[in-house]
């Protein structure tokens, strides 16, 4: 009796938000809701069907993940039904933006965070990403690119922001597998260095620098970006200050500055809240990231990200929103992903498999909905960067 009253109130609730969706719970009971629902949710545990009755984003996705509930369906598909669920419960007890959490960041517990995202195996990730293995927002001219152009011409679009010339020394911090390292060196005639903190992204880019010829001119340490030394003309850093922390982004970007010849560029392009107040957002710092996927990664808002680079001694020049670019990124990857399930479950498991689907299908949900957001910051040192007057130079091939 106690499940029948439980099936009805999770039946009425989800009727209430029209959204298409067939259920199936262990028990072999089933009903349908909405027209052609493209999504099945099997309820394998009475724990599963409570998460139904009061759905967040975060419950569901840890349902999905601890198999309280299995789906069938496109990641896309699951993803607009859990966000229709979450938009049915009380508005207290949705996945919505924090206050900033403010963590500690240590060398210890950055490295430990890196290596459980990035070192789950390089043909994990090969077998989604790009053949460079660029695992940032892409840049579309017109949409209809590749997912490989695209990353090349977000590469390019970074050093023509920088306005690298042959000879100059770039640092790139969170290099990756080396994309735009590589990149800088041999077509940019940069003398280029990298640093990561993954141990598979270190040993693969040495080994990607030495088969393309270009050890002489550019290489990757596994090095943490406040043990740097030396001066650069040019640093990017790409998809990395979300490891960085609220509490430490003023020494951030000061230790860039200190890193800058005085008449030096650097680029910084990171994802962002979209809640000047809180400092998170839903799918971007939320609990199913922080608990799953993304350790110890905070998001600050743009507008905390330009107070603590120019408190730290830089001066902000060009501002770009790259959002909808890294929706159709996400995209991207996500039918990549789909594509190629069979085999990731092989080589990260079912339960990280099922961890990585729905981020990405989530993130590109959430950045299509502005949710989250990313910018690139172009920042100097001093007036006497050599840069010119107007963007036109950014775009010049």
């Amino acid at each position: 009796m106690f499940w029948q009253k439980l099936c009805e109130a999770v039946a009425k609730r989800l009727t209430s938000r029209g959204v298409p969706v067939r259920v199936r719970l262990w028990n072999g009971t089933e009903f349908e809701l909405g027209e052609n629902p493209r999504v099945t949710l099997e309820v394998v545990t009475p724990r599963g069907l409570r998460q139904l009755l009061n759905p967040t984003l975060d419950r569901l996705g840890r349902a999905y993940v601890e198999d309280d509930i299995r789906v069938e369906g496109h990641a896309t598909d699951i993803v607009a039904v859990a966000a229709a669920l979450a938009g049915s419960a009380p508005a207290a007890d949705r996945t919505t933006a924090r206050r900033p959490r403010m963590l500690r960041h240590t060398r210890h517990s950055d490295a430990a965070a890196i290596t459980y995202h990035y070192d789950v195996s390089n043909e994990f990730y090969s077998l989604w990403l790009d053949p460079g293995l660029v695992y940032s927002c892409a840049y579309f001219r017109n949409g209809e690119e590749s997912l490989e152009i695209a990353q090349q011409q977000k590469i390019d679009h970074i050093l023509r922001k920088l306005r690298v010339r042959p000879g100059d020394t770039l640092l790139d911090i969170g290099c990756g597998w080396g994309a735009l390292v590589m990149r800088a060196a041999e077509k940019f005639g940069a003398r280029a260095v990298g640093i990561t903190l993954s141990r598979n992204q270190h040993e693969l880019a040495h080994q990607r620098i030495r088969e393309s010829g270009l050890a002489g001119r550019c290489e990757v340490r596994l090095e943490d970006y406040r043990d740097v030394t030396g001066r650069f003309d040019r640093i990017a850093s790409v998809g990395m200050f979300e490891h960085v922390g609220l509490r430490n982004l003023r020494e951030y970007f000061a230790r860039i500055r200190n890193l800058l010849t005085d008449d030096g560029v650097a680029l910084n392009h990171g994802i962002t809240s979209v809640d000047p107040d809180s400092g998170e957002s839903p799918c971007g710092g939320g609990d199913f990231i922080d608990r799953y996927v993304f350790p110890h990664g905070e998001l600050p808002h743009l507008t905390l990200a330009l107070k603590e680079l120019c408190a730290a001694g830089l001066e902000p020049v060009d501002i770009e929103n790259l959002r909808r670019h890294y929706a159709l990124t996400l995209c991207h990857w996500t039918e990549r992903f789909e594509a190629a399930a069979g085999r990731l479950r092989e080589l990260a498991g079912e339960r990280r498999w099922r961890i990585w689907r729905i981020y990405l299908a989530g993130c590109a949900y959430a950045f299509t909905h502005n949710w989250i957001s990313v910018h690139q910051i172009l920042a100097v040192k001093s007036s006497s960067a050599a840069l010119p007057l107007t963007r036109d130079y950014m775009y010049r091939t």
